[in-house]
């Protein structure tokens, strides 16, 4: 699983111009499964996610979790994220797993952030959505569970 995680102030997505799910103060994830990924890389990213420690404490440094923030999460399915543009100007999906092996992978994921405690919202597997955030920071990072 490759995700990018941003920080964020608020975010919210939307589909055929109805808002699916908003979120304020917390992560904007998003997800990305490929061909090998297993229920071990869901449970792995989740784990990460949950205990990175980028939010600000009270002396302003980043040592604070999302759970000891009671942010929120919002998780968005991104097979872009395996796209490969080393050779001619489209890029190759070929390393994304196909919607039949990625979107149980990807609901299985959102569970393990549930089961850690934490309020996750997410945009609807395949569909063109609007993603709107505010980043905040900016922090992003990306998380590969290879």
């Amino acid at each position: 699983m490759r995700i990018v995680v941003q920080r964020s102030k608020q975010a919210s997505v939307v589909v055929d111009g109805v808002t699916i799910g908003s979120i304020r103060n917390g992560l904007v994830l998003l997800v990305g499964v490929t061909h090998e990924d297993t229920e071990q890389d869901t449970r792995y990213a989740a784990e990460k996610i949950a205990g990175l420690r980028i939010f600000e404490d009270e002396t302003g440094k980043m040592n604070l979790s999302i759970t000891e923030t009671a942010g929120q999460i919002l998780s968005v399915s991104q097979f872009t994220l395996y796209g490969d543009c080393r050779k001619g100007r489209r890029p190759n999906f070929m390393a994304a797993a196909r919607p039949e092996q990625a979107e149980p992978l990807y609901e299985q994921f959102n569970e393990h952030l549930r089961r850690l405690g934490l309020q996750v919202e997410t945009g609807v597997f395949g569909a063109m959505m609007d993603v709107a955030l505010v980043n905040d920071g900016p922090v992003t990072l990306i998380i590969d569970s290879r």
